[in-house]
């Protein structure tokens, strides 16, 4: 673990902590103390980091960047990128199952998934990245400075505000560009079994629905299904409109006429803005 962090622990007592889980047999102490700390400090070091290098803007932008880079989902990527569930301290074989499942997963996708995948994220992934970090902040003598120069490599990539604003959280796209355009969006929820299906109304119209054993996945998801249904492409900026003109006629008939009254908006509303632009 210290030649990954390149760092040579005062104390490894530390170290050992932030690497014992609480199932761990005989174990007198755990990571939630460390992993407690750790979470502070590195919000503090990468608030300190975005707000200075982006010295121009406003604290709503700051403040989504800093989640997105300390969210669960980001640091359990983290700690999955550089396998450091492998050096975890513990007795509890449903964690085993979790993080294997969790593992494959991030391993078999086509693309890197910031705001999150087909499952959820465990917890405890983030908690050993957290943990470390706080073992490191108190060795180093709470020196932010010094915990951000061991960990900024290890966090990469981080996300950036281009990044975070070619790619924006789906489920705030969805709702971002439907108030702009002036229509009213709704996600209804419902348990079927051991299931939560999370369904997204425009104006009173369904426009998808999509499941997991998670209420936040399947949120996330529908909302992924509604912005591709809706013709916009999750992965465009929020200031971009896109409606496929290549689509057939006969497909474009099938579509509902208030989505294709509201498609139609949009591209008049495109072409507005490509003749100003011009």
């Amino acid at each position: 673990m210290e030649e990954l962090l390149n760092y040579r622990f005062n104390n490894t007592k530390l170290l050992e902590e932030a690497l014992t889980h609480s199932s761990f047999s005989n174990s007198v102490s755990n990571f939630n103390r460390l992993a407690f700390i750790g979470d502070a400090a590195l919000g503090l070091a990468i608030s300190s980091y975005f707000f200075s290098t982006y010295p121009d803007i406003d604290c709503g932008k700051l403040t989504d960047l800093r989640a997105a880079n300390v969210s669960t989902e980001k640091l359990a990527r983290v700690a999955v990128r550089h396998g450091l569930y492998n050096y975890l301290r513990h007795n509890s074989a449903i964690l085993d199952e979790k993080v294997k499942e969790f593992v494959i997963t991030v391993q078999q996708e086509e693309k890197m998934e910031f705001y999150g995948g087909d499952i959820k994220a465990p917890k405890v992934l983030a908690d050993i990245v957290e943990s470390i970090m706080g073992a490191v902040y108190l060795d180093c003598g709470f020196d932010v400075n010094a915990l951000w120069m061991i960990f900024r490599r290890l966090l990469e990539p981080i996300i950036m505000l281009n990044v975070l604003e070619e790619q924006p959280q789906p489920v705030t796209m969805l709702f971002g560009l439907s108030k702009k355009d002036g229509k009213q969006v709704d996600v209804e929820h419902r348990r079927e079994g051991d299931k939560n299906i999370a369904s997204v109304y425009l104006d009173g119209q369904f426009i998808a629905s999509a499941s997991s054993e998670h209420k936040e996945i399947a949120k996330l998801q529908v909302a992924k299904a509604a912005l591709k249904e809706l013709f916009y492409n999750p992965y465009d900026k929020m200031d971009v409109e896109f409606v496929p003109f290549q689509r057939k006629k006969r497909d474009v008939e099938s579509i509902p006429f208030q989505k294709r009254r509201w498609m139609l908006n949009l591209t008049r509303q495109k072409r507005v803005k490509e003749q100003s632009r011009s």
